[in-house]
């Protein structure tokens, strides 16, 4: 069993203020898997003071000295795959294809992404006697989730290790092993002292104190809506940077010269892929009315298929997260049957022959409608709604009708057609055709959350800009 009683603050692990600690309970066994250290306000209060200190000295490295840094930690991330992966598996159920994969290659490539911005990033420019300076924020509250706990990590550290700012990091309490591992490798690739600092806990004790101090001059969180919303309240007082990647409810929409056969199964795929909890999922399949039968039979095929169980086998598909997330994914399920949409597949209860752990049945929702329950809400697991559209314009009317707008795909072989479909949507990040670039913005319109990460998107996040005024003499050139 883990156990992690010590943050990491001012380039050393040192103990907590308290004694409280909570368990981590490994989703596919329901057993205690580790004990990890509660954290409070005091110790936010002292990672805080130790990335202030950092901050001054870091923040004036040269970009050249920064991009040796983050390729130290890129050599040290390479030593730790293993264990991380494991980590991944045993704190929130990843099957270990996915955890030693796409959970570890995601991480990976956006620290290759930041890297390959810093070198060409361009911090400060003329305009006529007017120099434009981009300069680091300050110290930057990072609050991430238990879905993606690595990626979600990397997304936020490295753009602000780039661009100069030092910060403190606070993962989720459902899935820390990985961040205490990730402050591992930052300490043995030679992170200076307080530039980035580490401590554990649970929203009320570490993240509140963390949005609302007057020391903290950005806060990032990727989470739910409604958790999005606390963190602005407690941080408007202060009048900082907020920046937040929260819930979605995305469309794929399919259109009527797709091919079928590939994208329905690309469908059920994507939104059983981390077994539903992702919030990019496109868990609303919009297709032609007329070619419904089809759409229903294919994804029934499809999610019949996918293989449901131990993480550490060969399942595709793991646990979720929680005892909590599973009961909250069988009421909405429900909820769909009582509605009156039609059940292809699936339904509640844990998948045959599994008895213990929170396994969800890929489930497949037929003839749903856009105001039932299970297309307004976030389910987070692995549920798909299939929705049918009278022509191209009912379906974006569809797609739009929510009140989020984090992502989309469009399907499609005329690629005129699905750009036009695709410019009208309201998300931030729309896919043709399954589209996937890490320099892509990646944000969310609506109650899906302001900012952008991803590529230099999300630098910019982490910078302020100045203008200096005069700068050049009255007869300088542009």
């Amino acid at each position: 069993m883990r156990d992690y009683s010590k943050f990491y603050i001012g380039g050393q692990w040192v103990e907590p203020a308290g004694s409280n600690t909570f368990e981590v309970i490994n989703p596919a066994t329901e057993e205690v898997a580790g004990i990890v250290a509660a954290g409070t306000g005091t110790d936010v209060d002292r990672a805080v003071a130790a990335a202030r200190q950092a901050f001054p000295a870091w923040s004036s490295t040269a970009v050249a000295e920064r991009i040796e840094v983050l390729r130290g930690i890129a050599e040290a991330y390479g030593k730790r795959r293993d264990e991380l992966g494991a980590a991944l598996t045993e704190e929130m159920g990843a099957p270990t294809a996915l955890a030693h994969g796409f959970q570890l290659d995601l991480a990976a490539g956006h620290l290759a992404k930041a890297i390959d911005v810093l070198e060409h990033y361009v911090f400060s420019e003329r305009r006529g006697r007017t120099l434009i300076v981009k300069e680091p924020i300050g110290v930057c509250g990072l609050i991430t989730p238990w879905n993606w706990p690595l990626s979600l990590i990397a997304v936020k550290v490295f753009p602000a290790l780039a661009t100069g700012c030092t910060m403190v990091l606070k993962p989720s309490e459902r899935s820390p092993f990985t961040g205490q591992l990730f402050a591992e490798i930052l300490d043995a690739a030679g992170v200076p002292a307080g530039v980035f600092n580490l401590v554990q806990g649970d929203g009320p004790g570490a993240g509140v104190p963390l949005s609302a101090h007057p020391d903290v001059d950005m806060i990032s969180f990727t989470g739910s809506t409604r958790a999005g919303i606390d963190i602005a309240r407690n941080a408007a007082p202060t009048v900082k940077r907020v920046t937040q990647e929260l819930g979605g409810k995305s469309p794929n929409i399919l259109l009527d010269d797709a091919d079928f056969a590939a994208n329905v199964g690309k469908g059920v795929a994507a939104v059983t892929l981390n077994s539903g909890q992702t919030c990019s999922a496109t868990t609303r399949m919009l297709v032609p009315r007329a070619r419904m039968a089809e759409a229903v039979e294919l994804s029934r095929a499809a999610a019949e298929q996918v293989t449901v169980g131990d993480p550490t086998g060969a399942a595709a598909v793991g646990p979720v997260v929680s005892g909590s997330q599973f009961e909250r994914i069988q009421s909405l399920i429900q909820q769909g049957i009582d509605e009156g949409a039609t059940l292809v597949t699936g339904g509640v209860g844990r998948p045959q022959g599994l008895t213990r752990g929170f396994y969800v049945r890929p489930t497949v929702f037929a003839d749903v409608t856009n105001d039932m329950t299970i297309a307004r809400e976030e389910i987070f697991g692995p549920v798909l709604s299939i929705l049918g559209y009278d022509d191209i314009d009912h379906a974006v009317i569809i797609a739009n009708d929510t009140e989020y707008g984090l992502a989309a795909n469009v399907a499609g072989a005329d690629l005129d057609q699905a750009r036009a479909v695709a410019r009208r949507i309201r998300a931030g990040y729309v896919s043709i055709n399954d589209g996937f670039d890490f320099s892509s913005p990646f944000g969310g319109y609506k109650k899906s959350g302001n900012g952008r990460e991803w590529g230099e998107f999300g630098f910019e996040e982490y910078l302020e800009t100045k203008g200096i005024l005069g700068y050049a003499p009255e007869d300088a050139q542009a």
